[in-house]
């Protein structure tokens, strides 16, 4: 099989993107899978975080799957869905599209620049729910807010929730990148307490309003940065933190950096995620599906946003410093 794709990526979140609005492919869901595990392998693929499906919908103007690295699908993902959401707006030539995702149709549209000469586009992270029977989290409690796990950590406090993926989340003075891994891979190794694996994000407060979030992606492992994971830090950190409601909150990553703000009406939460939906390059990918081999044709970059983006990218570093190993 013949594919287009754009590879893309969102604070170097890194996706391949597969258009089937208006191409004519059709994929058994073991297809998704396999394709996911061959394409986004590293070493031997193309080499991804994950592969977004741009789909028809009956809901929206478009319906979004993403697969993870290991051919599991995820609820949501906030990085994909500002690629997916661009894609949209520029093939609809709208300023304002609804995409369907598992849980939710979310309202996407193109605003104000993050940073100077990057196209910005914000996204809905809904529902939310510090529910933990949401993630799901096998716990005693209703609610894990601030509180200690430990069958992960007894130095650590987390807090629980889904926005809709399933997310611990803690706040501490510096991000050290060995203990995050050493606790992504053993909170997704423990089918007692998470059933389904958990997103792990370790978060410092830079200065009011501007935070560093570093993930452990349930599915891929260490990632650049991770939407989902952005948004939850981003609320916790108005509940736990010094960051306020319905206002910008500057989100570094190793992979650049976005804006989450955070509202509350109700009681109830929502966050709009806004940031980069950047187009690496596009190509076409011919797919044994029987042999598990395939062939990339040739590329064609986008070198001028990519030059843009790495600009931004620079910034970001700098805002980082050494606050992270």
């Amino acid at each position: 099989m013949q594919i287009e794709f754009i590879k893309c990526h969102g604070s170097g979140n890194d996706f391949i993107m597969i258009d089937e609005m208006t191409k004519n492919y059709s994929f058994t869901e073991q297809q998704r899978k396999d394709l996911s595990i061959l394409l986004c392998n590293r070493q031997e693929g193309i080499g991804s975080d994950g592969i977004l499906f741009v789909m028809p919908s009956e809901k929206a103007e478009a319906r979004m799957r993403m697969f993870n690295s290991d051919g599991t699908e995820a609820e949501m993902c906030g990085n994909g869905l500002r690629c997916v959401a661009r894609y949209v707006i520029e093939k609809l030539r709208k300023t304002e599209v609804a995409i369907e995702t598992e849980k939710a149709v979310l309202a996407s549209s193109q605003v104000a620049e993050i940073y100077p000469g990057i196209d910005t586009f914000s996204v809905a992270i809904e529902p939310v729910s510090f529910e933990a029977s949401s993630l799901p989290m096998t716990v005693k409690e209703e609610q894990v807010v601030d509180q200690v796990i430990p069958e992960l950590s007894n130095e650590r406090t987390f807090t629980a929730l889904s926005v809709p993926n399933p997310h611990i989340i803690s706040i501490m003075d510096e991000v050290l990148q060995d203990e995050l891994l050493h606790v992504g891979k053993k909170a997704n190794n423990l089918p007692a307490v998470f059933p389904k694996g958990v997103n792990v994000s370790f978060v410092k407060i830079l200065e009011k309003n501007k935070i560093f979030v570093q993930t452990y992606e349930r599915g891929v492992g260490l990632t650049n940065a991770c939407g989902t994971a952005m948004s939850a830090s981003s609320l916790v950190s108005t509940m736990l933190g010094p960051n306020e409601l319905d206002t910008p909150i500057v989100v570094i990553n190793k992979g650049g950096l976005v804006n989450c703000v955070v509202k509350k009406t109700d009681e109830r939460y929502s966050i709009q995620l806004r940031g980069n939906g950047t187009y690496v390059y596009k190509s076409v990918v011919d797919v044994n599906f029987d042999d598990k081999e395939f062939q990339v044709h040739e590329k064609t970059f986008f070198n001028e946003e990519n030059e843009k983006y790495q600009q931004l990218e620079g910034y970001a570093l700098s805002q980082i410093g050494g606050e992270s190993s």
